[in-house]
């Protein structure tokens, strides 16, 4: 969070470095393999946790010969996570029957009985005042707010869900978004004192929910289900103002549609050498990316979904706004090698990305509307309203990009494989 550092584990061994050179700052040895890693919001501590021992150790980047050891003994552990303070550390322990909070100042330790098993059952305001937690109690759904500073409870309050799914706060941290699981469509608008502000229910008796998101300015929510539509919601009325549809053929002429393909490598005939350098042999051997303007109307590749297996690969699985609140990315995981970029000011599609491999992640440039892209190849794919660009990523071997995080300056971002990571420098225009 301070930009300055990035940490990275291999094994049980940490190791931190620097953002700007990479070179390595310290290195920490846990107890045994890592399965979580996370920063403190001041970035003075950094958390590490050993699901299978049940062990969290935690280490100080200013005091590096300090360190601290949360032991959750037969009671297992699930998660873990900071609180926004950064001085205290939320455990869950197995089988979803508490979760308890360790302080690291004042060694004392609070329990938050019943947490619900859900895939977000925990959800903190961003000014990190307060902190919902969805709850199951004899066969029912609960969320409980809690203030922060002292972990009291505000409110507590049963919600109108068959199995509840997850929770989150609205950036401006005024009201929660609660949501049932994907047998029934139903989204519930909570205020900071638990009164039920609305109910959104699109349709019955079919699969429902599949991913939200907030907008920055919290004035739009983005539902996307497995009809393969994203129904966009006002704060005002928290009704419906428009959905966007994800069909298979682009047909509106004022879309524009970049489509990848691929060239390979000319390589001169007087640069050939035998044996050939490992530089020249892997560029012999690679293909080249770029984007090509389609002619409208563009078939798009659809991918039927198995219907006798479970989570089938259909509906809108990915969702994001952009910093600015003008632009909404979405994927619809039926035709999984596009983007689909919305503008939010005009509720129209604007921009269609159409890659030769399936789309792993995307995430904004937190600075700006500048999009990035994987798709589990050696490349990386950047779209800005100015237009977009493949970029190979210059590494030997098999680099497969799978996933990758913006630095919050927007001027670099870490690119993740199986096994590696790199980070990727951007150079900042000149004005």
């Amino acid at each position: 969070p301070s930009l300055r550092a990035q940490a990275s584990c291999v094994q049980y061994r940490l190791v931190v470095r620097e953002v700007s050179t990479l070179r390595i700052l310290q290195l920490y040895t846990c107890l045994d393999q890592i399965q979580h890693m996370e920063w403190s919001s001041d970035s003075l501590f950094i958390l590490c946790a050993m699901y299978k021992r049940g062990i969290v150790q935690v280490w100080s980047l200013e005091q590096p010969g300090w360190h601290c050891k949360i032991d959750e003994g037969s009671a297992g552990l699930v998660a873990s996570c900071w609180s926004p303070d950064g001085r205290h550390i939320l455990n869950t322990t197995e089988f979803h029957l508490r979760i308890t909070v360790w302080s690291l100042c004042t060694k004392s330790v609070s329990y938050i009985k019943h947490p619900k098993a859900c895939q977000q059952g925990i959800a903190f305001t961003r000014d990190g005042r307060y902190m919902a937690v969805a709850e199951r109690r004899d066969c029912k759904d609960f969320v409980s707010i809690f203030v922060c500073s002292d972990w009291q409870l505000l409110r507590h309050f049963d919600t109108e869900t068959q199995d509840l799914f997850g929770i989150e706060w609205a950036p401006n941290g005024c009201v929660l978004a609660v949501w049932d699981t994907c047998l029934e469509y139903k989204v519930l608008l909570y205020s900071l004192d638990g009164r039920l502000l609305s109910t959104y229910q699109a349709y019955e008796w079919s699969l429902g929910i599949k991913s939200i998101a907030w907008s920055p300015s919290s004035q739009f929510l983005a539902v996307g289900s497995y009809d393969e539509k994203v129904r966009i919601l006002n704060h005002i009325t928290w009704k419906k103002i428009t959905e966007f549809e994800h069909p298979a053929t682009v047909v509106n002429t004022k879309t524009i549609v970049y489509k990848e393909v691929e060239k390979s490598s000319s390589v001169e005939t007087e640069r050939l050498s035998f044996p050939p350098t490992r530089a020249l042999a892997s560029s012999l051997f690679s293909t080249q990316s770029k984007y090509d303007i389609a002619q409208v109307p563009v078939s798009l590749q659809y991918v039927k979904p198995v219907a006798d297996r479970a989570n089938p690969k259909m509906g809108v699985g990915m969702l994001a706004f952009s910093p600015d609140n003008c632009f909404l990315a979405s994927k619809n995981d039926n035709i999984p090698n596009s983007v689909w970029i919305w503008d939010i000011q005009k509720l129209k599609l604007f921009v269609v990305l159409e890659q030769l491999c399936p789309i792993q992640s995307f995430q904004w440039d937190p600075r700006q509307p500048r999009l990035a892209v994987c798709t589990g190849t050696s490349k990386v794919f950047l779209w800005s309203p100015a237009g977009c660009v493949a970029v190979q990523v210059p590494m030997e071997g098999d680099f497969q990009i799978v996933s990758l995080s913006w630095h919050s300056s927007g001027d670099s971002m870490v690119l993740l494989s199986k096994d590696n990571f790199c980070v990727c420098y951007l150079e900042r225009e000149e004005v």
